[in-house]
C-alpha cells in the first residue's frame, strides 16, 4: 500500500529535477538555452516522470504514450500559428511595412517626451514583430544611445524599451509567448489578447504617466542616431503611407474575430504582394542576386517567409533591425513545446500533477486568492527554471485542472499567466531574459529594473483587477447570461 507522503515526494521528484537541470542550462548555455539544452532537460525529466510512473504507480506505458499523443495534437494549430508568425514578421520587413512604421515613429521624437515616445515606439514595432528581443536588440540599442547623449540614465532608458518591448511581446498576435500562453489554456488566441487589455491598457497608462512626468525635466536633444537610422532605412526601402493598407487590413480582420490562422495567412500573402509591389530589389537582394527578376522575386519571397534572412543597410544596428527569423526562426520555439507536451502530458497521465496542484489548492478558494496564487506561481517559476517560456507550460499545467475546478473561465488563467511569468522575466538577472537584455543593451538588470514601471506593475494590476471582479465571470453565470 503506497503512502500518500511519499506518493507527493515523488510527484515533486521530476519538477525538482526539472528545475535543478535547467538551472545548469541557463548558467551554462545563457542565451543559447532554447536551441536544444532546455529541450533536452524536459525530456530527461519526462523520462524519468516515465519511470516513477511506471514502476511505483503502475500506469502502463500505452497509456503514457497516449497521453503524449494527445497532448501533442492539441497543439496543432499553435504550431501553424507560429509558422505563420515567423512567415509574416518576414514578409512585413522586406515588403517595408515594419520599416515605414518606425520611420515615423523615429520622426515623431520629442526632448521632452523622449522616454514616453521611447517606451510607445517600442510597443509599437514589438507588436509588428511579435518580438521583445528583437525590438530591444535593434530599436531598443539606437533609443538607449540617444536617450544617453541627451542626459538620461541607462536604467531609465533601457526601462522605458523594456517597458514598450514586453507590453507589445504580450498584445501581438505574432509573439510566440502569447501564442504559448493561449495554447496552454486552451483559448483562443485573439480571445485571449483582448481579454488582457483590461489588466495591460491600465498598467501601460500608468506606465505612460510615469516616463511622461520623469521626461519634462529633460530639454536636450541629439537627432544624429535618428538622422541614421531615417537615412539608412530611405537609402534602401521604398517607404510609402501606402503600406500601410496591410496593417490596417489585419487589424480589421482581427476586429471581426476571423480565426488567427486565417488572418495570419492572409496578412503574409498581402505582405508578399506589397513586397513584389514596392521592394523588388530587397527580394532580389535575399535570394542572393543584383538582378530583379521573376525568379529572383519568387525566391526572396520565399526565403523571406521560411529563412532567417539579413541585408546590408550599411549600419550594423540598422541591418540587425530589418533582418528576419522567417520559419526557421521558429522551430526552437516548437521544439520546446513539443517537449514541453511530452513532460505535462507523463505528469497529467499518471496524475502527479494532480497531487502537486492539492498542495496549493486551499490557497485557492477565492477569485482574488486563485489569481494571487497563479500570478506568484508564474514569478516563482520565473526564478526557479530561468525561463518564460517554461514557467508558461508549468505554471498552466498547474493550475489548468483548478480554474476548471473553480468554474472560472480559462482566459482568466491565461491573462493572470502572462501577466505573471511573461513580463516578470527580465527583472530576473538569472534568466534567460535578464541576461539577454542586460548583455545587449550593457545595463545591469539590477539598474534598469527599478524603471521597467510595465513589468512590475502588471501582476499588481492583475490581481487588483482580480480581487475588484471586473469582467470576471464563472461558467455557469457566463452560460446563463448567454441564455
Amino acid at each position: 500500500m503506497r503512502h500518500p507522503k511519499l506518493d507527493i515526494l515523488l510527484s515533486l521528484l521530476p519538477v525538482i529535477i526539472l528545475i535543478i537541470m535547467l538551472v545548469k542550462v541557463i548558467r551554462a548555455f545563457g542565451v543559447d538555452s532554447l536551441d536544444g539544452a532546455s529541450q533536452v532537460a524536459l525530456l530527461v525529466s519526462a523520462g524519468i516522470c516515465s519511470a516513477i510512473s511506471i514502476l511505483y504507480f503502475r500506469i502502463p506505458w500505452k497509456d503514457l504514450e497516449e497521453g503524449i499523443i494527445r497532448n501533442v495534437g492539441n497543439v496543432t494549430t499553435a504550431i501553424i500559428i507560429l509558422l505563420m508568425i515567423g512567415a509574416i514578421s518576414g514578409m512585413w520587413i522586406l515588403s517595408g511595412i515594419v520599416p515605414t512604421l518606425i520611420q515615423y515613429g523615429l520622426m515623431l521624437i520629442h526632448p521632452k517626451f523622449f522616454l514616453v515616445t521611447t517606451c510607445l515606439i517600442c510597443a509599437i514595432v514589438s507588436v509588428l514583430t511579435g518580438s521583445s528581443w528583437s525590438t530591444i536588440a535593434t530599436i531598443g540599442i539606437a533609443l538607449l544611445g540617444i536617450g544617453l547623449a541627451q542626459g538620461f540614465s541607462s536604467g531609465l532608458v533601457a526601462g522605458a524599451i523594456i517597458s514598450g518591448a514586453y507590453f507589445g511581446d504580450k498584445m501581438s498576435p505574432l509573439s510566440d509567448t502569447t501564442v504559448l500562453a493561449s495554447t496552454m489554456s486552451d483559448v483562443p488566441l485573439f480571445s485571449h489578447i483582448r481579454y488582457m487589455m483590461y489588466t495591460v491598457v491600465p498598467t501601460m497608462v500608468i506606465t505612460l504617466i510615469i516616463f511622461t512626468v520623469i521626461g519634462l525635466n529633460y530639454s536636450v536633444s541629439d537627432a544624429t542616431l535618428i538622422n541614421v537610422y531615417i537615412n539608412s532605412l530611405q537609402e534602401h526601402f521604398h517607404l510609402s503611407p501606402w503600406l500601410m493598407i496591410v496593417p490596417i487590413l489585419t487589424i480589421v480582420m482581427i476586429a471581426k474575430r476571423w480565426p488567427a490562422v486565417i488572418v495570419l495567412f492572409l496578412s503574409s500573402i498581402l505582405g508578399a504582394i506589397f513586397a513584389l509591389t514596392f521592394q523588388p530589389h530587397i527580394l532580389a537582394e535575399v535570394a542572393g542576386t543584383t538582378e530583379v527578376t521573376l525568379s529572383s522575386q519568387f525566391e526572396g519571397v520565399l526565403r523571406g517567409m521560411y529563412d532567417i534572412t539579413a541585408i546590408d543597410m550599411g549600419h550594423p544596428q540598422v541591418s540587425k533591425l530589418v533582418s528576419t527569423r522567417g520559419m526557421t526562426g521558429m522551430l526552437n520555439t516548437i521544439y520546446l513545446i513539443l517537449c514541453a507536451m511530452c513532460f505535462g502530458a507523463v505528469m497529467t497521465t499518471s496524475g502527479m500533477l494532480q497531487r502537486i496542484t492539492r498542495l496549493i489548492l486551499p490557497f485557492t478558494r477565492t477569485r482574488t486568492s486563485l489569481v494571487t496564487s497563479t500570478v506568484s506561481t508564474g514569478v516563482f517559476m520565473d526564478c526557479m527554471v530561468a525561463d518564460q517560456y517554461l514557467s508558461i507550460i508549468l505554471t498552466a499545467n498547474m493550475f489548468k485542472g483548478v480554474y476548471h475546478r473553480r468554474g472560472y473561465e480559462e482566459r482568466l488563467m491565461s491573462r493572470s499567466i502572462e501577466d505573471s511569468a511573461t513580463v516578470v522575466s527580465p527583472l530576473i538577472p538569472w534568466s534567460s531574459c535578464g541576461m539577454t537584455q542586460a548583455t545587449i543593451l550593457g545595463v545591469p538588470t539590477i539598474t534598469y529594473l527599478p524603471y521597467c514601471f510595465f513589468n512590475f506593475i502588471s501582476p499588481l494590476m492583475s490581481i487588483m483587477v482580480a480581487a475588484i471582479g471586473y469582467k470576471i465571470f464563472k461558467k455557469i453565470e457566463v452560460a446563463t447570461t448567454k441564455s
